[in-house]
């Protein structure tokens, strides 16, 4: 099998760029991911992601209550992330229910909202 029948035939979305519908993380979010794999909720949840965000050089926009937003969550943290090509991407840190795990996700269809608000919020935030 050549490669271009094999990317064809491949069942998983490729990496990379800011498609919202795409649900894996690409490969420069990887060190911000184990960055956050030791957390264990003894840590306020929003410092552990700020200081992650910034040694991965991006930033943490804010954080909200995830109820109502996604279910199998207790917290979320949207933040600003360069990518591989130096452009900048949101990305949601997710504190699970129990407080002791936080995982990192690409926006989906019903988080779209929280990117158009981290979008305005980067507007304003620039402006000043």
């Amino acid at each position: 099998m050549i490669a271009s029948e094999l990317a064809v035939d491949s069942p998983l979305p490729a990496l990379g760029g800011t498609d919202a519908s795409d649900p894996l993380l690409p490969m420069d979010l990887l060190e911000l991911e184990l960055s956050l794999e030791s957390y264990d909720g003894d840590a306020d949840f929003c410092d552990a992601v700020r200081i992650a965000a910034e040694q991965s050089g991006g930033e943490l926009l804010f954080d909200l209550p995830a109820e109502g937003l996604m279910d199998d969550c207790k917290r979320i943290a949207v933040l600003r992330i360069p990518t591989a090509t130096s452009d900048m991407r949101i990305v949601l840190a997710v504190l699970d229910h129990n407080g002791t795990d936080i995982r990192m996700e690409s926006p989906a269809p019903e988080t779209a909202h929280l990117v158009q608000f981290a979008d305005a919020f980067i507007e304003v935030l620039e402006r000043f």
